[in-house]
């Protein structure tokens, strides 16, 4: 049996955190980008971009990391699939915009294939033997609807149902069909950082006094609450008392009926962070670019724009901008010869530890 490259002890009360290494040794990224990220499943778009037959969306998985063209494409009985976006013919790129098609059309040979990846047709093949075969038609792949959103997965490990059915256990009953994408609202951002360390520190809320100013005053951070999952966690941010901060209005079927949630934060491994608050949604995808850089998406869904600007969802550049340069710092003191691992605060790191458990997990193999 190979000897693991790290462990981390259950108790995360004797526990040591992830050893410094991880956050910048380029073996251990091209690892993750195998073991981790190529078994997940990946936040795409909104189903709005596949809304009508014939519609087709050509986009990159996880893109500067796994680098995998792919398409998805609603047909004319009204099935969305997910396919291979390359030619089998010569490994050229076959769609190349979004649109609506009847079929898709290799530029390149003029290769056919009808919406749902199955091969139609091919120019000048009248002599090959043995063709057509399975191996003509686009590759077909793992893909779920969540709410109104797309995910898809190369070879996905991770049971769909076991990492969002928390999430839909807790907040299914907001209507997301509802929630409506502001690009206006919506950027990316460039972190000088591991991947992994941008996620350590959304997972621990023990930094927002020190870090945040803006968001210390409007939580009540004594009651800051994580909850984990197999495949993710939950930190519920509570409105201080008395505050008039927007909360959300819960239904009676709620857990947390008749309490002050200003907030929901759920993340989900690896690399996917779903932010609920009064006025919709914020979702958080992390792309890794390399060992010590990494793309931050913010893409904003607003349910009531009346709720927008207050409370623990309002200014989140700000709180992002807070946390970049944070952990920027900490990517640089990870470097360090003379730091290797540290502790866990039992009552503030749990999200941490639990989220450096499943790296060793998948790290592993």
């Amino acid at each position: 049996m190979a000897t693991p490259l790290f462990t981390i002890d259950p108790d995360i009360r004797q526990a040591q955190t992830l050893p410094a290494r991880i956050y910048s040794d380029p073996e251990v990224y091209a690892l993750a980008r195998e073991r981790i990220f190529a078994r997940s499943w990946q936040f795409v778009a909104d189903v709005s971009v596949v809304k009508i037959p014939h519609a087709v969306f050509p986009f990159t998985l996880l893109e500067g990391c796994l680098d995998e063209p792919l398409l998805f494409t609603r047909d004319v009985s009204d099935r969305v699939h997910c396919l291979s976006n390359v030619c089998t013919h010569r490994g050229t790129l076959v769609c190349e915009g979004p649109g609506s098609e009847a079929s898709l059309r290799c530029r390149y040979h003029g290769r056919r294939f009808d919406l749902d990846g199955t091969f139609r047709s091919m120019p000048e093949f009248e002599q090959a033997r043995g063709f057509p075969t399975d191996r003509d038609n686009l590759p077909r792949v793992a893909w779920r609807q969540w709410g109104a959103w797309l995910l898809a997965g190369l070879a996905p490990a991770l049971d769909f149902d076991e990492v969002f059915g928390p999430v839909t256990a807790r907040v299914g009953w907001m209507p997301f069909d509802e929630f409506a994408f502001e690009p206006t609202r919506s950027r990316d951002y460039l972190v000088r950082a591991n991947w992994a360390l941008y996620c350590d520190n959304y997972l621990e809320g023990f930094h927002i006094p020190y870090v945040h100013a803006g968001l210390n005053a409007a939580i009540d951070y004594g009651q800051y609450a994580t909850e984990l999952f197999r495949y993710g966690n939950l930190q519920v941010g509570y409105a201080k008392p008395g505050s008039a901060d927007p909360v959300f209005d819960l239904p009676g079927s709620s857990p947390d009926h008749g309490r002050a949630v200003a907030a929901y934060y759920f993340w989900l491994f690896p690399n996917l962070m779903l932010n609920f608050y009064p006025w919709g949604l914020s979702v958080n995808v992390v792309r890794p670019l390399g060992p010590a850089l990494t793309k931050v998406s913010f893409l904003s869904y607003v349910w009531r724009a009346e709720k927008l600007d207050a409370g623990a969802g309002a200014g989140l550049d700000r709180v992002e901008r807070e946390d970049e340069a944070v952990v920027e710092a900490v990517q640089r003191g990870v470097r360090s010869a003379l730091y290797d691992r540290g502790r866990y605060s039992p009552t503030r790191e749990q999200g941490v530890h639990h989220f450096h458990r499943l790296l060793a997990e998948f790290l592993n193999g």
